[in-house]
């Protein structure tokens, strides 16, 4: 939470300070010339691409496979958008570094596999914790059990 808030008030103020940098280098319309240029550059980029990774990604569901790495890539591919929406030259920069498709897959498939095998390693937890963090394993149901081949087809009356 204070990291969030920490960008929060640093992000602007990175960015003014390299929008009037950059301001008095070039001049003030230059800039903001620019500034709109990598929006509209960017965003028309975003959308050729989230195009080609939805498209992959409905390929690998007809499939069968689990289009983990697509969904990385389009989480990534609307972040890049949304930076190259705020108006500066530093989120600029960032979202055109997602916008570099090697880089967006390696980053994309890092973090799906991570993701997996987190998912992958996790154990079934089937214990019950109240607010006080005290486990209980709650009702205990017997049952039977037969393999499917062992099944009768009649229903047995009681």
């Amino acid at each position: 939470m204070r990291f969030a808030l920490l960008l929060l008030i640093l992000i602007p103020v990175v960015e003014l300070t390299v929008l009037i940098q950059v301001g008095s280098r070039i001049g003030s319309l230059t800039t903001i010339a620019l500034v709109f240029l990598t929006a509209i550059v960017g965003l028309t980029l975003i959308r050729r691409q989230g195009f080609e990774t939805t498209r992959k990604a409905q390929e690998k569901m007809r499939r069968g496979e689990l289009p983990a790495s697509e969904m990385a890539e389009g989480f990534m591919l609307a972040f890049a958008g949304v930076c190259l929406l705020i108006p500066g030259f530093v989120t600029d920069a960032l979202g055109a570094l997602l916008l570099i498709t090697p880089l967006r897959r390696s980053v994309a498939t890092m973090v799906s596999l991570d993701f997996m095998k987190k998912r992958m390693n996790m154990r079934a937890h089937w214990s019950y914790r109240d607010r006080n963090g005290n486990s209980s394993q709650g009702d205990i149901i017997e049952g039977e059990y037969r393999p499917e081949s062992e099944k009768n087809d009649h229903i047995e009356k009681k």
